[in-house]
């Protein structure tokens, strides 16, 4: 019988890019209740104020977002990480071009990093 809770390895390489928005650009990985995403933000790029039940965090590898985190700016740069708790309204702006990962507590949901929802409110 096959242990279905073997680990499982995804190469970054083998992902397609997702195009949300001309600014906004992700890969994913979905578990069943975690999605770690590679997102590209494009200097300008905006994702609107909204919420989510899960809990994020954001590593900033190379750039700098700009956070509106319950009422809060937060600035954060290369090798920063945010923490964004879950239900807290949050506002995301590229102050340079930027590549982060997001880790999300609730891949069920699709309004991890410049998720779709999310970009949608800006079109």
């Amino acid at each position: 019988m096959r242990n279905e809770f073997v680990g499982t390895v995804t190469a970054w390489d083998d992902l397609a890019l997702e195009k949300i928005t001309a600014l906004i650009s992700r890969k994913r990985v979905r578990g069943d209740r975690q999605m770690l995403a590679q997102v590209y933000l494009k200097r300008g790029a905006l994702v609107p104020l909204h919420a989510h039940d899960g809990e994020r965090m954001i590593y900033v590898l190379d750039g700098m977002l700009k956070l509106r985190v319950a009422g809060e700016d937060v600035l954060v740069r290369d090798g920063g990480v945010v923490r964004i708790p879950g239900r807290a309204a949050h506002q995301i702006e590229a102050l340079a071009d930027t590549f982060a990962l997001d880790l999300y507590s609730q891949a069920g949901s699709d309004r991890g990093a410049g998720g779709r929802k999310a970009a949608e409110e800006v079109s």
